[in-house]
């Protein structure tokens, strides 16, 4: 049996581990097949974790609105988980076409802008280039924080109702899963002719990380199914909109073929590993 600072232990090493997979950018001479195939391996990590989590967040909010329905619950407690939901997906989506803005319009000097780049400056294009892969990383890692926070409130939620063994089960299936999502962040400035700064990539390793001990915090203590619909939308909405940057990105570096190739891939291996987390609650 799991004390409760060796819970807070755990909900830590099961977010942090996505630092094993953030040292990807240290590789260098990478050809544009291999870039756009992990780009594309991770989209299909991406991808998986859209999937799962909009079946989560949706079967929740069924229940709820079935109850309602059969006059088992109130058709405001429906209203609500469906106004979370919804709500949860627009932030996620309109958050990141927001903070997209800022970061081109407030961020990115004015020499790096378009225009300037049209013109045929080399130098500008590189700068433009790895510009966009490090915002692109970044909004990666917003999401994959957004995602890993309600995989901590289920690893709490475990805890709170006496499942030790279910709570540790899903520290490992969850530590696996961020292993392969800190490929995922590390994927869009892999290459780069500049590596990225330990600094800034332990900046990725917290945002994207870091949300897994928050909500083994907060979800050991208390619990909102509205909170969690809410987070897992805005999770699902982010992802979203950081899959559509990737799939554009890929497209500069190699062939259809290629991207639907490494999609493939990543598909079954998050869907693998969601498999031994299953298996293990059994």
């Amino acid at each position: 049996m799991i004390d409760y600072p060796q819970l807070l232990l755990l909900g830590a090493i099961s977010g942090f581990t996505i630092f094993l997979g953030l040292p990807l950018p240290a590789i260098k001479n990478l050809s544009s097949k291999v870039k756009g195939f992990l780009n594309a391996f991770s989209l299909g990590i991406l991808v998986f974790l859209i999937i799962d989590i909009f079946s989560h967040a949706w079967e929740s909010t069924e229940d709820v609105a079935t109850d309602a329905f059969v006059g088992n619950a109130l058709a405001g407690d429906a209203i609500i988980h469906l106004l979370a939901l919804f709500g949860g997906i627009a932030i996620g989506l309109f958050g990141l076409v927001w903070y997209e803005h800022e970061a081109t319009i407030k961020r990115v000097p004015q020499i790096l802008s378009l225009e300037n780049i049209k013109k045929g400056d080399a130098h500008l294009h590189q700068l433009f280039h790895e510009t966009s892969a490090y915002r692109l990383a970044m909004m990666i890692a917003v999401g994959i924080g957004f995602h890993n926070l309600s995989e901590g409130l289920a690893i709490g939620q475990s805890y709170a109702a006496g499942e030790m063994g279910l709570a540790l089960l899903l520290v490992i299936g969850f530590a696996t899963h961020n292993a392969t999502e800190g490929f995922g962040i590390a994927s869009p400035i892999t290459g780069l002719s500049k590596k990225p700064t330990i600094r800034f990539m332990i900046l990725l390793g917290l945002v994207g990380g870091g949300p897994t001990f928050i909500g083994t915090l907060l979800g050991s203590l208390w619990f909102s199914s509205i909170t969690y619909i809410l987070f897992l939308s805005i999770a699902g909405g982010a992802l979203i909109y950081v899959s559509m940057l990737m799939y554009n990105t890929g497209r500069k570096h190699t062939s259809n073929s290629v991207i639907m190739i490494g999609i493939f891939v990543g598909l079954c291996v998050g869907f693998s590993t969601d498999l031994i987390v299953h298996l293990g609650e059994i």
